[in-house]
């Protein structure tokens, strides 16, 4: 399927992405063992990850090799983030994913040394297409440690719509590899 065109808006894209995925097979293995092995080359330790929604790469398995954190999405008193031991995630946010109860203590993420970060597609510069909430790109600015956007080689576009808030994700992990984005 023939991505939308260069000036097409996010939606659009967005759209263009979920079918796609719809019809991608699991690469979700490949893509663990891909990413044990850089981040081990690396030395992360601690490593923020996500619970995946169907479509997405599991990350899950990363856990018997990694201290792994995840997310809690908080509307106050502002949409944003919190990090939390992956193993805490026993609920259902609004948007299906699996997540810590309010309560569960949370963890800085200046403690992180990888983020492993979720979307529907990413381009070879790094630009993320997300689902619209913007949580990751609040969340980020400033964190000096790894980003990997993780995602199907099908869904690596040549470039996506951006705007000056949108994070950049410095590797792309897909069942092929992780390899760097282009600068």
């Amino acid at each position: 399927m023939t991505p939308p065109p260069h000036g097409a808006p996010k939606p659009t894209w967005r759209a263009w992405a979920r079918e796609v995925r719809a019809g991608q097979p699991d690469h979700s293995a490949e893509v663990c063992a891909h990413l044990a092995a850089f981040l081990h080359a690396r030395g992360a330790r601690r490593v923020l990850a996500y619970h995946a929604l169907p479509g997405e790469p599991d990350v899950g398995a990363l856990a018997a090799g990694f201290e792994l954190l995840t997310t809690r999405a908080r509307f106050q008193p502002a949409p944003h983030l919190t990090l939390h031991p992956w193993d805490t995630a026993t609920e259902v946010s609004r948007f299906g994913v699996r997540q810590p109860p309010a309560p569960t203590p949370r963890v800085a993420l200046e403690t992180v040394d990888a983020v492993l970060l979720p979307g529907l597609a990413f381009d070879r510069f790094g630009v993320r297409l997300g689902y619209g909430g913007g949580f990751y790109d609040r969340l980020l600015p400033g964190f000096s440690g790894l980003t990997v956007g993780v995602v199907p080689e099908a869904l690596v576009v040549d470039a996506l719509p951006t705007e000056a808030h949108d994070l950049r994700a410095g590797f792309l992990a897909t069942e092929g590899g992780v390899r760097p984005v282009q600068p």
